[in-house]
């Protein structure tokens, strides 16, 4: 099994998702949100970030509308229950730095967990936050795994559509071009 998931990250990004860290199956595939399970691909088709629904083994082409992948804790493991709270903060600074390097518009956290480990504050909303994270906005989106009931299909596709109109609003366009 890889030790590692690639990131599916370039310079100046419309948007970069992030999830909270990898799954054993995604890391070992070398994909992210490998689990057929799991909604992202399809939620992010269905809100509007893609043409099409893309599948894992395709990640890299979500480059192509501006769009990157990322997570906070490179650990796979096969829940982010397992993740302990020293390793969220372990991995701050790289992941911070990261975000400075490649400068993306906006970074979307999936999940409340790992925006919470990394700034530290507890009661977190849903959508946009206050702080940002070098330039970039910070959004805090439903996780979609499939072990999220909490969230239909449908509210997915509305909170990650609310981010994909706030980008279009800010920039008087269509995302898609």
């Amino acid at each position: 099994m890889s030790e590692r998931l690639e990131d599916i990250l370039a310079e100046q990004l419309t948007v970069v998702f992030c999830g909270i860290n990898p799954g054993k199956g995604s890391a070992a595939l070398g994909q992210h949100f490998a689990n057929r399970s799991n909604r992202f691909w399809r939620t992010l088709h269905l809100a509007g970030f893609t043409p099409h629904e893309i599948f894992p083994e395709n990640g890299r082409t979500l480059l192509h509308y501006h769009c990157g992948l990322t997570t906070v804790v490179e650990r796979p493991t096969a829940s982010a229950s397992e993740l302990a709270r020293h390793e969220f903060k372990a991995a701050a600074a790289a992941f911070e730095q990261k975000i400075r390097h490649y400068r993306p518009r906006c970074v979307a956290f999936l999940g409340k967990a790992g925006y919470s480990a990394l700034s530290g504050q507890r009661a977190i909303a849903w959508g946009l936050q206050a702080q940002s994270l070098g330039d970039a906005s910070v959004w805090v989106l439903p996780n979609p795994s499939g072990r999220n009931l909490a969230f239909s299909l449908e509210q997915l596709v509305s909170a990650y559509g609310q981010l994909r109109q706030a980008i279009a609003h800010a920039d008087q366009q269509p995302l898609l071009s």
